[in-house]
C-alpha cells in the first residue's frame, strides 16, 4: 500500500482508489445493488479508502448506492463527487454544462442527501462550463468549503490556464484527467499546472476503459448500453491496431509474472508522488489484481517500452462531443 498526500490538504490516501461509475451506468447494465454494496465493502476491507462518484453517474443512482454502502462506515471512506454536466431527466441525454453558483448549490445539496453525509471530502467541477468564468464557479465551491459542506475542491478535465486561474480563487486539491499508457496528452501542460498549484493528479481510466487489462481481443463484444462502442478507439481499424499494442504490455507483464493491468497501473503510479489513480471495476477479482500493482516496479527498459506506445495509439478517447469539453 502506497499512501500519497492529496494536494496541500495534508490528507494522506492510498494511491489506488476505486472509480464507481461502472457500477451504475455506461459499461453495461447496472450491477445488482446487493452485489455492488458487497464489492464496496470488500474494497474497504482490502484497504481502499478513496471512492469516486458523480451526480451524473446513473443520474444520481451511483451516489445513492454509495450512501447505502457507507452509511455505517463513513469514517472509513473518502468520498469524491462531481457536478456540472446536466442530463435530460426523461431521456438521460446530455443537455449542457452548468457551472453557475445556483447549479453548484443545487447539486451539492442533492449529492449530500443521496450520499447520506454531512460533508463531501472532495468536490469537483466535472467539466468546465464555457459560459461561466472559472473564478465564479470556484468562488461558489469555496463557499461550500466555508460552510463545511465540502472539505476540498477539485477540477475534472480542466486545461492548464483554467487550473491556474482557479487556484488564485481557492486552493485546488485535485485535478482529475484521463491518464494512462495510451493517453498522455495532459503531460505537456496540465500536469505542470497541477504541480505549480500543488494539486494532485487523479488519473481516471488508467486501464484505457479496460483495454490495457488485456481483456479485449479481436472482438470487443460490447453491448448497446456500453458507451465504449461509440468511442473511436474501440471502433474498426483503430480498435484492431490498439489491441495489437496491448500485446506489448502483455509481454512486459509475462516477463514479470504479473497481469497487464498491474503493469498499466504501475506505470501511472510511477509518474510521481503527485499522482493517484481510480481504476473502476465491478468484480472483486479485478479489484485484487489492481491493488497488486503496488508490488510492481518497472525497470528503465520496461518504462521505455511502455512510453513508446502512446504515439502509436489510433483514435480519440472520446467522440467529437466528448473531445470538445475536455482540457477546457
Amino acid at each position: 500500500m502506497q499512501n500519497r498526500k492529496l494536494g496541500t490538504t495534508g490528507k494522506s490516501l492510498p494511491a489506488i482508489g476505486l472509480g464507481c461509475m461502472g457500477l451504475s451506468e455506461f459499461y453495461g447494465p447496472p450491477t445488482e445493488q446487493g452485489a455492488a454494496i458487497k464489492l464496496l465493502h470488500e474494497a474497504i476491507d482490502l484497504g481502499v479508502q478513496h471512492f469516486d462518484t458523480a451526480e451524473m453517474y446513473g443520474m444520481g443512482a451511483n451516489e445513492t448506492l454509495l450512501g447505502e454502502a457507507f452509511h455505517d462506515r463513513r469514517d472509513k471512506v473518502f468520498i469524491a463527487s462531481k457536478f456540472g454536466p446536466i442530463r435530460d431527466p426523461d431521456t438521460g441525454m446530455p443537455v449542457g454544462i452548468d457551472g453557475s453558483r445556483e447549479n453548484c448549490r443545487r447539486a451539492v445539496e442533492g449529492s449530500l442527501e443521496r450520499l447520506g453525509t454531512d460533508v463531501i471530502d472532495l468536490y469537483y467541477l466535472h467539466r468546465v462550463d464555457p459560459a461561466t468564468p472559472i473564478e465564479d464557479t470556484v468562488g461558489a465551491m469555496a463557499e461550500l468549503v466555508a460552510e463545511g459542506k465540502v472539505n476540498a475542491i477539485g477540477l475534472s478535465e480542466a486545461g492548464a490556464d483554467t487550473i491556474r486561474r482557479a487556484a488564485k480563487v481557492h486552493p485546488i486539491s485535485a485535478v482529475q484527467s484521463e491518464y494512462s499508457i495510451f493517453s498522455r496528452d495532459i503531460e505537456a501542460e496540465v500536469i505542470p499546472a497541477c504541480i505549480d498549484v500543488g494539486a494532485t493528479l487523479v488519473a481516471y481510466s488508467p486501464l484505457g476503459r479496460g483495454m490495457l487489462s488485456g481483456r479485449f481481443k479481436k472482438d470487443a463484444n460490447l453491448g448497446e448500453d456500453d458507451y465504449r462502442a461509440m468511442t473511436p478507439r474501440f471502433q474498426g481499424e483503430a480498435y484492431e491496431a490498439n489491441v495489437a499494442l496491448v500485446d506489448e504490455i502483455e509481454a512486459v507483464a509475462s516477463a514479470k509474472s504479473c497481469q497487464p493491468a498491474q503493469i498499466a497501473l504501475a506505470w501511472v503510479l510511477g509518474r510521481g508522488e503527485h499522482v493517484m489513480t481510480i481504476p473502476g471495476t465491478t468484480k472483486l477479482d479485478n479489484l485484487k489484481v489492481n491493488l497488486g500493482a503496488y508490488d510492481i516496479e518497472l525497470t528503465d527498459d520496461e518504462q521505455a517500452t511502455l512510453d513508446r506506445l502512446a504515439d502509436r495509439v489510433m483514435g480519440d478517447r472520446y467522440d467529437e462531443r466528448g473531445m470538445s469539453i475536455i482540457n477546457a
